[in-house]
């Protein structure tokens, strides 16, 4: 640390330590070390986390502090044979204080570590993991030298982790900067440092700020100019003034609210400055409301194109039946149309509220995150199973109430609703435009974000709104008569695919069991629905009584049934000879220089189950991968696995299909949502 301007407040709280030397006083920062897992297995490695916690008005440092300030370090008493790695720091903040820029945090974070367990440990070894940490504890009027011990005990076992700590490790791994993976470069002269940082230009960011960890190379107090220029983000910052010669610079770029990538940049050269970004505090700069505008137009455009993607056709039927009937007046058109709209977009922003609301409680979840819970698939089969039954004509439902503003009916409740299911089922996979505005969604502020997804529901409903209020186009549909209820007969079909795909899903996700349990609960309210049309046939009152006893069936497997999913059919998932997806796994291949074709799929995902069957799998294609030595990695997102989240996050997506393919040189290329074999043999070649 070089700069005289941190010396200052440390000799200050070196003489406000010697000075209260004799008083013992609270920390300002509760530091708690913790463990992922208490039963580490012997032979592998476990993360540890120097939880922090400030008080209100107080901050600690990151590992560069900035003009002012100290990182935390620990002096460990390891067991023999273990080891710890370093200290791994979130994405920090900014904080001046009379003119001194500090990299601080201000809320409590987590420092993670590596923690290397032996092999050969017997199971039941004790290993007491102690050591002394030293932090600096700072409030805008003093500075305060922290220290004490801290230690947990673990003992060897089976490396199980619970879900509530994994759950808490991953609030605390997604705050980590991601590595880059490219190098950069920089260049300093007339007073000022220069860095080009590869970035891909179809990624949104947000309020960028590069954060150097490497000291005496910059002006941390001076304001940053960052632009765009094609793939590169341009770095333009005033020089130290007695700047070191280094051979590389190291550091963090932020590209959103916690979210950063470490950075190595060499010397080169370096572009001129291109399209100005808008950075921290500067909110209504003419980047944030670019991005926002192509985020909101992207998501409309998506939304009017997921009306033909594959995992969208089979609610196309409820549409078509609905558009049928809505054409007898103008004003009746209207209102369906509209009920319909009101339907789509209120579901398309609440699925956005609580997806915003499980992020900021650090799950990684993404977009169609409704379909990784066997519970709401169990749900939504018996839905469409249900459904399906009506349209073959077994039953009525004006007897069961809700049942008829779903599918049934005229005016705006039947609309409304079929405009919700149609939300709820059409929206876990991700279109074209789609993905990317999506993901720069979750990069916004929450208004804009929602506005996103409002947008979004709006693209998939256009086309019948459209219909509703332009008679030219209503006038191209045929009059309601007969044909009516041989369409809505023949529109079952695709409803029965559907709700044997829901089963698959089940079945891929909780296990056997539970598909035999969902069959068989999907079997039994078809027997009760029978009995319902036959009552109905009778002219009985009550008619819906026999559903009854099913739905309390129902509610009762869906209380045993787990939320999670079964690792046995995840592992069975992908393509033959593919493997596993894993960061370090891709990461060594690269260092191998060997190509990979990377793809992430989930079972709820109808998009991507085509791609796999017209494309990823056939025989060509597995020939021609093999002939070039290409490697194929799938990451399988059905249960809404947290690293691939992060991975997905760090590719500005939200949601699957990816698809990414790995040069031998270590170029990343972004392959369209749609494949062909062509495309992928291309790759090979």
């Amino acid at each position: 640390m070089t700069s005289i301007g941190r010396l200052i407040p440390l000799f200050l709280a070196l003489l406000l330590a010697v000075a209260g030397a004799g008083a013992a006083t609270a920390a300002h920062i509760k530091a708690v070390l913790e463990a992922e897992t208490l039963r580490p297995a012997a032979g592998s490695r476990i993360t540890l986390a120097l939880s922090m916690t400030p008080e209100r008005d107080w901050h600690g440092y990151w590992l560069n502090p900035g003009d002012a300030g100290a990182p935390a370090d620990i002096a460990w008493t390891l067991p023999r044979g273990v080891t710890v790695g370093p200290l791994r720091y979130p994405v920090p903040q900014r904080l001046i204080v009379q003119g001194l820029m500090n990299y601080v945090y201000e809320r409590p974070y987590a420092l993670l570590m590596t923690l290397n367990v032996p092999k050969g440990l017997a199971p039941g070894t004790p290993l007491r993991i102690a050591g002394k940490a030293r932090w600096l504890a700072c409030s805008p009027t003093i500075c305060v030298p922290e220290q004490g011990p801290v230690a947990i005990d673990l003992t060897v076992g089976d490396g199980a982790v619970t879900a509530a700590s994994r759950a808490r490790f991953d609030t605390w791994r997604a705050k980590l900067p991601m590595p880059l993976g490219q190098a950069a470069s920089f260049e300093a002269k007339a007073g000022k440092l220069r860095l080009a940082i590869p970035f891909p230009k179809g990624r949104p960011v947000t309020a960028p700020y590069f954060y150097p960890a490497t000291d005496g190379v910059a002006d941390y107090a001076a304001p940053q100019m960052i632009s765009r220029r094609g793939d590169r983000l341009i770095v333009e910052i005033k020089a130290a003034r007695n700047p070191q010669p280094v051979q590389a610079i190291e550091g963090l770029i932020a590209i959103g609210p916690d979210r950063g990538l470490t950075v190595t940049a060499r010397p080169g050269p370096v572009p001129a400055a291109g399209v100005p970004i808008a950075g921290a505090g500067d909110e209504a700069g003419a980047d944030g409301w670019r991005t926002f505008l192509l985020a909101l137009g992207g998501a409309l455009f998506g939304g009017v194109l997921l009306n033909a993607m594959p995992c969208v056709f089979p609610i196309l039927s409820l549409k078509a039946l609905s558009l049928a009937r809505s054409g007898e007046t103008d004003r009746h058109a209207r209102v369906e149309a509209l009920a319909y709209t009101g339907g789509i977009v209120l579901s398309c922003v609440a699925l956005g509220l609580l997806l915003l609301g499980l992020r900021a409680g650090g799950a990684a979840a993404g977009w169609g995150f409704q379909l990784q819970d066997p519970r709401m698939v169990f749900v939504l089969l018996l839905l469409v199973t249900a459904i399906s039954l009506n349209l073959a004509g077994l039953f009525e439902l004006r007897a069961v109430g809700i049942g008829e503003a779903m599918t049934k009916g005229r005016g705006a409740l039947p609309a409304f609703w079929t405009g919700v299911l149609a939300a709820l089922v059409a929206t876990p996979c991700s279109g074209p435009f789609m993905a990317g505005a999506v993901g720069a969604a979750l990069l916004l502020p929450p208004a804009a974000a929602l506005a996103v997804f409002a947008g979004l529901g709006l693209g998939l409903a256009l086309p019948f709104l459209l219909v509703g209020f332009v008679p030219a186009l209503r006038r191209l549909l045929p009059k309601p008569g007969a044909w009516m209820d041989r369409l809505r007969r023949i529109l079952s079909v695709p409803m029965f695919l559907t709700a044997l795909g829901l089963a698959w899903v089940l079945g891929q996700q909780a296990g056997v069991d539970r598909l035999v349990q969902g069959i068989g609960a999907a079997l039994l309210l078809g027997l009760a629905l029978w009995w319902v049309g036959a009552r109905q046939a009778q002219g009985k009152r009550h008619s819906w009584i026999p559903v009854a006893p099913v739905l309390a069936a129902a509610l009762a497997l869906l209380l045993v049934t787990p939320s999670g999913g079964s690792p046995a059919a995840a592992a069975a998932t992908g393509a033959e000879g593919a493997e596993p997806f894993s960061e370090a796994r891709l990461a060594a291949l690269q260092a191998q220089k060997k190509p990979v074709f990377l793809y992430f799929t989930a079972d709820w995902c109808l998009t991507c189950k085509v791609n796999e069957k017209a494309a990823i799998e056939r025989p060509a294609v597995r020939e021609a991968f093999e002939r070039a030595g290409v490697v194929v990695m799938v990451g399988d997102w059905t249960n809404g696995d947290p690293a691939i989240g992060r991975f997905l996050e760090a590719q500005g997506r939200s949601g699957v299909p990816l698809y990414l393919f790995y040069d031998r040189d270590g170029r990343q290329e972004t392959l369209p949502q749609l494949l062909t074999p062509a495309t992928l043999t291309a790759l090979a070649a």
